[in-house]
C-alpha cells in the first residue's frame, strides 16, 4: 500500500488567522465584482445561461472548420445581435445561445431561428453548408422555475447537512460544518464572478457536487476528532484538531490529487460545453480542502471557547463511544451443525 505523509506533525491551526484574512479578502473581491457586473449588465450580476433567462439554443455543425467570426456575423445578420456563439471540440461545431428579446425575433420558433441562420451561412460559406443538430427554446417562466429549484436544492442540502451532523456527532460539529459549506458557496460565487463563467444547470450540479465533496472531507476530519477526543483526554481541542488533520492528511492528498487530475483533464480536453463544470470542480478541490481545515476547524474552536462542553456531556459521549466500540468488537457467533 502506498504510504505518503504519514506521522506528520504540522500545525495547521496556527495559520487560521492568515487563512481567514485571505478568504475574506477573496470573497469581498468577488462581491465587488458582482456589483460591478450588475451595474454594467442592467442589474444582472451573474452571467446566467439561456436555461435561466429563457431564449433559444441552436447547435450547428459543418463538414470542415468554419471561421467563428463568419458564424457570428451570420447570427447578427439574422437579427439576433448580442447572441453568444461558442465552439466545442473543434471549429466544426457551434453552439448559439440567443437571449430573449422583445419583438418578432423573440417570438420566433427555435426551428425557424436555426433555418434563418443556416440560410445566411449558405450565402457566406456555399462550399460547406451548415446543418442544424439541435434547436431548443426555453421560456422565461421555465427559466424562473429552474432558478428557484436550483436555489431550493442548495438550501435543502444545508438543512440536511445540519440535521445529519447534529445527530451523527453533536450540534457543535453540525454548525461548524454548515458554516464551512456556506463558505464554499460564497467562494465559488466569487470565483464565478472573477472568471465570468456562465451559470447553467451544469454549473449548479457542479456546485452541489463541491458541497458534497467538501462535506465528505469535513466529516472524515470531524470523525477522527471525535475519536481522538475520547482517546487523548489530556490534549486540548486545538491539539486534537491538528492531530486529526495530520492523521487524515495521506487520505486527503491522494483523494484530492486524483479528483484534481480528472477535472484538469476535463478542463483541457472536454471543450467549451463542459468547461464551466470543470472550472468549478477544479476550484472546489481547493476551497473544499481549505474550508475543512481552516473554516470548520476554526469555527469549532470558537464554539468550544464560547460554549465549552460540560463534564456530563463528555461522559455521556464517552459512554456512547464505548458502547459503539463494544458492539463493533463483539465476536460474531459461530454456529455448528
Amino acid at each position: 500500500m502506498l504510504r505518503i505523509l504519514h506521522d506528520t506533525k504540522l500545525d495547521f491551526i496556527k495559520h487560521w488567522k492568515t487563512a481567514a484574512i485571505g478568504t475574506i479578502a477573496f470573497i469581498a473581491l468577488g462581491m465587488v465584482l458582482l456589483v460591478v457586473h450588475a451595474a454594467r449588465h442592467n442589474g444582472k450580476a451573474l452571467n446566467e445561461s439561456v436555461e435561466f433567462l429563457g431564449g433559444t439554443v441552436v447547435q450547428l455543425s459543418f463538414q470542415q472548420d468554419a471561421p467563428t467570426d463568419v458564424v457570428r456575423a451570420a447570427v447578427d445578420q439574422a437579427g439576433f445581435a448580442g447572441s453568444e456563439v461558442t465552439t466545442f471540440g473543434d471549429n466544426k461545431s457551434f453552439l448559439i445561445k440567443i437571449p430573449p428579446k422583445e419583438g418578432a425575433a423573440a417570438a420566433a420558433n427555435a426551428d425557424s431561428v436555426g433555418a434563418q441562420v443556416v440560410g445566411i451561412l449558405k450565402q457566406r460559406l456555399p462550399s460547406d453548408p451548415a446543418r442544424v443538430e439541435r434547436a431548443e427554446a426555453v421560456g422565461p417562466r421555465v427559466g424562473s422555475e429552474l432558478k428557484t429549484k436550483a436555489i431550493t436544492a442548495i438550501l435543502i442540502s444545508f438543512l440536511v447537512t445540519l440535521v445529519y451532523l447534529a445527530i451523527r456527532f453533536e450540534w457543535r460539529f453540525g454548525v461548524a460544518a454548515t458554516i464551512a459549506t456556506a463558505h464554499d458557496i460564497l467562494t465559488t460565487m466569487a470565483f464565478l464572478a472573477m472568471m465570468r463563467l456562465e451559470i447553467s444547470l451544469t454549473v449548479v450540479a457542479a456546485i452541489l457536487t463541491v458541497i458534497g465533496y467538501s462535506l465528505n472531507d469535513t466529516i472524515i476530519i470531524f470523525d477522527r476528532v471525535r475519536e481522538n477526543l475520547r482517546k487523548q483526554r489530556k490534549e486540548t481541542l486545538r491539539e486534537v484538531l491538528n492531530r486529526s488533520i495530520n492523521e487524515t492528511l495521506p487520505r486527503s492528498v491522494l483523494t484530492h490529487a486524483t479528483v484534481f487530475a480528472a477535472t484538469l483533464s476535463l478542463l483541457i480536453f472536454a471543450g467549451e460545453v463542459i468547461r464551466p463544470f470543470s472550472w468549478i470542480m477544479a476550484f472546489g478541490v481547493f476551497t473544499g480542502t481549505f474550508s475543512s481545515i481552516y473554516v470548520a476547524g476554526a469555527i469549532l474552536l470558537w464554539i468550544e471557547h464560547k460554549w465549552p462542553r460540560t463534564p456530563e456531556s463528555e461522559n455521556k459521549g464517552t459512554a456512547r463511544a464505548l458502547a459503539e466500540g463494544r458492539r463493533r468488537e463483539r465476536p460474531t457467533p459461530v454456529t455448528t451443525r
